[in-house]
Order: C-alpha cells, then sequence, then structure tokens
C-alpha cells in the first residue's frame, strides 16, 4: 500500500509541478466529457476520479463520497448505475490518451487477468474460479486486461470481464445482472483477442504481444496474430505440442522434448529487466521451430532456465522478424511483468478492487474510471520525470504530494 510519504532519493515536486497535475486531470475529464449527456455527470465523473485519487484507504462509494464532500453515496451510485455515459466509449478514449502519451514504436501489450474476491451470487460474473489472486479456487470475479509497457511508463488499455459459463447458461440470470442479451461465453483468450483487435485497429504502437500460458496455449489466438503479422511472445506449458523437425522427422513435439535437445553452447545468461531483488537474470535459449516458409519471419521455442535449479524451465512460443535477437526476446518476456505491477498498483492506489457494484453496466463503468486514473497517474509520473532535474519522481512521489494537494484543498 503506498504510503504518505516521498522515498527516500525521490525528487520532492513543487507546488507549480503539483498544480499542473491537477490542472491536467480537469484537461482528462474535459476530454471524455462529451460522452456523458448531463453537465452534473461530468461534474460527478471528475469527483469519482479524485475520490480514486484521494488518500482514503478503501475506494467504496462511502469513503469516495466522504473524500470529495458529498454527504451520502448516492450520486457515486447514480453515476455507476443509472446515468447516461457508454463505458465503452471512455475505454476509447483511455485508450488514445495512453497511445498519445506513451506510445512507442518498441511498446508491448501485455494480457493477464485477475480476480476479484466477491462474497454471494449476485456480482455479476461471480462463481467459484481459481483466482491468481488468492492462489486457488474462490468465489470471485475474473477481469481480463490489456496492459501497455513503453519506455515512457506502464498502464491499462482495455479489460473484459470473464463470464463463467454457469452465467451464460443462465439467461435469465443474467438479465437481473444486466447483461446484454447478445453476450455470449467467451474464454478469457478470445476476450483477449477482441482487446488486441481494437488496440491494434486503432494505431496503438506494439511491437511485440506477450501473456501467460492462458494466452500462449491457445492456438488459434497465436494464429490470428501471425495472420496479422503481430510478433508475440507467449508463454505455454511444458508439454504444448509445437511442430519441429528431429532426427525422427517433422512432426509435434512437447516443447520438454524439444528443449532437451538444446546444446549447452546454446545457452546465455541474460537479464530479464529489473526485480524487486535487482536484476533477473536466467539462462536463456532458443530454437527454430517448423513451420511454413514466411519470408521475413521466424517461429522458435524460447527457453528460460534457473540459475538456482537448472531443472526449473520455462517456455515461450516466438513468432517475430527473422532478425530479432535473443537479448530482445528477453526483453519482451521479462516486461509480462510489467501488468502485474500495474494491476497491484491500481488495486493499491486507485481502488480498482474496491467497487460495491453487482451489475454488468457498474463493473464496466468503475473498472473504466479506475484504469482512466491509473493511467493518469502513470503519465503525472512520467511527465514530473521528464522535468525532474538531477532525481526521478516517483509514483508514489507524485501520487503523495497529489494527495497532499487533496487534503489541503479540503480543509
Amino acid at each position: 500500500m503506498v504510503q504518505d510519504e516521498t522515498l527516500e532519493g525521490d525528487v520532492q515536486p513543487s507546488v507549480a509541478m503539483v498544480e499542473g497535475w491537477a490542472e491536467r486531470l480537469g484537461g482528462l475529464v474535459n476530454r471524455i466529457g462529451h460522452h456523458f449527456a448531463r453537465s452534473e455527470a461530468r461534474e460527478r465523473v471528475l469527483a469519482y476520479l479524485q475520490g480514486l485519487l484521494s488518500p482514503v484507504t478503501r475506494k467504496n462509494s462511502w469513503q469516495v463520497a466522504e473524500a470529495v464532500g458529498d454527504t451520502t453515496p448516492y450520486g457515486i451510485q447514480h453515476l455507476l448505475g443509472r446515468a447516461d455515459w457508454d463505458p465503452d466509449a471512455v475505454r476509447d478514449e483511455l485508450r488514445g490518451y495512453v497511445t498519445e502519451q506513451m506510445g512507442d514504436p518498441s511498446g508491448v501489450g501485455i494480457l493477464d487477468e485477475t480476480g476479484f474476491l466477491k462474497k454471494g451470487t449476485k456480482s455479476v460474473g461471480v462463481a467459484r474460479q481459481y483466482s491468481g489472486t488468492a492462489g486457488r479456487v474462490e468465489n470471485c470475479q475474473i477481469g481480463v486486461f490489456l496492459a501497455y509497457a513503453s519506455p515512457k511508463g506502464r498502464t491499462f488499455l482495455d479489460r473484459e470481464l470473464y463470464l463463467h459459463q454457469e452465467w451464460t447458461q443462465d439467461r435469465e440470470r443474467c438479465r437481473e445482472a444486466g447483461v446484454p442479451d447478445e453476450v455470449e461465453f467467451a474464454t478469457k483468450p478470445q476476450l483477449a483477442k477482441r482487446m488486441l483487435e481494437r488496440a491494434l485497429d486503432a494505431g496503438v504502437p506494439m511491437a511485440w504481444v506477450t501473456g501467460d500460458e492462458v494466452y500462449g496455449g491457445d492456438r488459434r489466438l497465436r494464429m490470428w496474430l501471425e495472420g496479422r503479422q503481430q510478433p508475440f511472445v507467449l508463454a505455454v506449458k511444458s508439454t504444448e505440442p509445437l511442430w519441429s523437425r528431429g532426427a525422427d522427422g517433422i512432426r509435434q513435439r512437447g516443447a520438454t522434448t524439444i528443449a532437451a535437445s538444446l546444446k549447452e553452447e546454446a545457452w546465455q545468461q541474460l537479464s530479464a529487466g529489473e526485480g524487486a531483488k535487482g536484476p533477473r537474470v536466467y539462462d536463456w535459449a532458443r530454437t527454430a521451430l517448423f513451420r511454413l516458409p514466411d519470408p521475413g519471419w521466424q517461429h522458435w521455442l524460447l527457453v528460460r532456465r534457473s540459475l538456482v535449479d537448472p531443472t526449473e524451465l520455462a517456455y515461450y512460443v516466438v513468432f517475430g522478424p527473422a532478425a530479432t535477437t535473443l537479448e530482445e526476446l528477453v526483453r519482451v518476456t521479462g516486461s509480462r511483468w510489467a501488468i502485474e505491477e500495474c494491476i497491484e498498483t491500481a488495486k493499491g492506489e486507485v481502488g480498482l478492487d474496491d467497487y460495491e457494484v453487482r451489475s454488468w453496466t457498474g463493473w464496466y463503468r468503475h473498472i473504466t474510471l479506475a484504469l482512466l486514473a491509473h493511467a493518469y497517474l502513470t503519465v503525472t509520473q512520467a511527465t514530473a520525470n521528464a522535468g525532474a532535474k538531477g532525481g526521478i519522481v516517483s509514483r508514489t512521489g507524485s501520487l503523495t504530494a497529489y494527495k497532499a494537494r487533496q487534503r489541503a484543498a479540503s480543509r
């Protein structure tokens, strides 16, 4: 959780800098304002974003209302429930904002999901299902997210709610939760494809796509990306069948079997980026997979090996330009951890998981505005760092300074 103090060694933001951040938040709200039919909703969305960025520990409707000076949460509940606005239109504005502020030719699109623990059976999409957040099967909702990482920062582009089949097979239950009749069951990779398609069609500069085994194990998603000539590095299970050439000819083999044929000189010790305990250093190797000739492109199996335990291996299917270096593939693989950081900071700093809404519309509205708040915070940090001389304004420092201003304004 973010503490109300700046990290040692960080540059202290100036008053003018913090005032500028507040003005830019107003500018962001003006950008999305035309999607809200009434002026009251436009004013309320600014207050809600301010509440999500406020010092309150839990960003539920009561605490956010109190933080922005409302005596009841009814205005916020109206914004998330009955007000006239389309969260998908605001999502498109979010994507455009992130592209403008953080877009880079080396950018990476990152796929992942997270669980939102819930009680009862009424919250849309809630079911007994595996939650990576809890590390076990729990009563929860699952959100699938597309994040974006570039040299300028990392934040979210898109989101989708995963509806378990027990929901889509019960249309009356769906209607009670406000799920549109046209919404049918979709796997997590299918939801990921929708988000990627929206981002790529909108021109988000995305050199690579990466994700864990949930997405790498879906052959249809991989083939769709290949069809768009969109490079990817996707994790797969050790048993994933892949076409390769061996002593017994060309056939499908498990990733483990293919990796076993790698010679020791194929391995290189490389860092996949900085982690909480320093550089993430592993041994890495790759070997070409067999696919029909596609000039200028190549398919590989990329393998990561632990330095501590050489029997601990991880596998990735790669599609990319034939000239791609091993160092570049390791960089992309390491960027996958960015979405875990994004989910953690969005839950800790802008209330991604603090919502109390139960409906389809309410979920999409809260999540979209929380992602917008996270993007604003990321851009604010990047802008502050660009203006800082001799040091870095951390995300913690920029948020703390903004919170301090919020407290002062409320007195």
